[in-house]
């Protein structure tokens, strides 16, 4: 028999690598279904840290600081399944559509990404099929669990954001992100404006359009009430911080979802 040598790509993760998302508590109770797409800064061995020093990796154009641990926190403390993504979303950002140029950036807010420019077709479709697509089918197979069952879903994005971006201060501590889902976001932001002290931005400091993934697809799309939460990562840049809204949010979503049944 013929030994070729193989013409295969090799893999984008070796095999000591973690998997390109995470799953934990998929048969929790709650009618709340958690998302955190930019969970961590991980870069595949193979991307050479795209040519990145780890300062760079590790601030946020890499991840959304302090978003997995509130994410991770709120899953346990309301009993909810939680999928998140293994990898940076410089590597591939899994909240952008499939046309939109900040899917694989070649520039982040100012920094340059060079493991991403001139990437070939080929390269692009492998890391869409490493991360992107098996993400997206893991959360779509459980709604589809979710429906078939006839169980009541609020499809929420766990997020952070910086206190200044390009210069200009963000005034908000957090932000509720929407499109269609006007009463669910209404009944948060009154939860949240309950609490002392707080600026809560209304479609701030992002707004849900051409450039979101999450809500159009998982929750509009499919005519569940869906949005993003959004909080200044310096608020939840440690333990101390998480706990603080872990606690407030945990509130304020019992508080809407029951109000929505």
């Amino acid at each position: 028999m013929l030994n070729r040598a193989s013409t295969a790509p090799a893999p984008m993760l070796d095999l000591d690598e973690p998997p390109p998302y995470g799953v934990i508590n998929p048969d929790g109770a709650s009618d709340l279904l958690l998302l955190c797409e930019h969970a961590l800064p991980r870069i595949p061995r193979r991307l050479a840290h795209l040519g990145l020093p780890k300062s760079e990796r590790l601030r946020h154009i890499g991840w959304d600081i302090g978003a997995l641990s509130l994410a991770r926190d709120l899953s346990a403390r309301l009993d909810a399944p939680l999928f998140h993504t293994g990898y940076s979303r410089l590597v591939v950002d899994c909240n952008r559509p499939l046309d939109n140029p900040s899917l694989i950036p070649e520039t982040s807010e100012t920094t340059a990404i060079p493991g991403n420019r001139d990437l070939g077709a080929s390269e692009r479709a492998e890391r869409l099929k490493t991360f992107f697509h098996p993400f997206h089918s893991a959360i779509s197979r459980r709604l589809d669990l979710r429906t078939a069952a006839s169980k009541q879903t609020f499809v929420v994005g766990i997020h952070s954001y910086t206190p200044v971006y390009k210069g200009v201060a963000r005034p908000w501590h957090a932000g509720i992100l929407y499109a269609g889902a006007t009463e669910f976001a209404g009944r948060m932001m009154r939860a949240l404006a309950q609490e002392e002290g707080l600026v809560i931005g209304d479609n701030e400091p992002y707004r849900i359009d051409h450039d979101d993934y999450t809500v159009p697809v998982h929750g509009d799309a499919r005519g569940l009430p869906g949005l993003l939460i959004e909080v200044r990562h310096d608020l939840i840049s440690n333990a101390q911080g998480v706990a603080e809204w872990a606690v407030r949010l945990e509130r304020c979503l019992r508080l809407s979802m029951e109000a929505g049944r």
